[in-house]
């Protein structure tokens, strides 16, 4: 079993790259005193890689984690990307002996999780037997559960990563509060 140093980052890019950057921002500026090893950092995926493959690779990288952060936006709950039901696959086939879709690789498996349901299942189970700590920020000015992936939704610490700044009348990410989640 691998050291477990590293931090796993989750979260739906394509509307929380914001939050997940601005994290990114404070752990490598001199600045701030946020410090982690990012998972990601060490063993790559591409796009185009098949989504069995990419679980694959991410299930590598967690399984060397010791905390796992899950970015939660607008869309997170609800982000099918990496199910294999909503991929063009030419390696899904439909099975009339078990009614079911199955992936004609050998050695992987047909999936309907999503990435991010995936890698909250591998966290859940992580934290189950006390291997993982769990930190949900929410990239809003309020913790909203509904959110937030149901396998998540009661575990863990959960933080909003924004708050209002009185002075500019604005809401912006509030690096005392997450840093605070992180390290607590």
């Amino acid at each position: 079993m691998p050291y477990k140093t590293r931090t796993y980052i989750a979260g739906e890019w394509d509307g929380d790259s914001a939050a997940i950057e601005q994290l990114h921002k404070w752990n490598e500026g001199d600045k701030w005193s946020l410090h982690f090893v990012d998972a990601h950092k060490f063993k790559q995926s591409y796009d185009s890689s098949m989504p069995c493959t990419i679980k694959a690779s991410l299930a590598d990288r967690m399984n060397r984690s010791k905390k796992f952060i899950l970015i939660v936006g607008d869309n997170t709950a609800s982000t099918r990307k990496g199910s294999c039901a909503y991929q063009d696959c030419d390696n899904k086939y439909y099975s009339y002996y078990s009614h079911q879709y199955q992936c004609n690789v050998s050695g992987k498996v047909y999936s309907t999780e999503s990435f991010i349901d995936y890698e909250c299942r591998l966290a859940y189970d992580a934290w189950m037997k006390n291997e993982m700590d769990i930190v949900v920020l929410y990239n809003a000015a309020s913790v909203n559960r509904s959110k937030c992936p149901e396998m998540l939704r009661y575990v863990g610490i959960h933080v909003a990563m924004k708050s209002k700044n009185n002075y500019f009348g604005v809401y912006l990410y509030d690096y005392q509060q997450v840093k605070k989640a992180i390290e607590g």
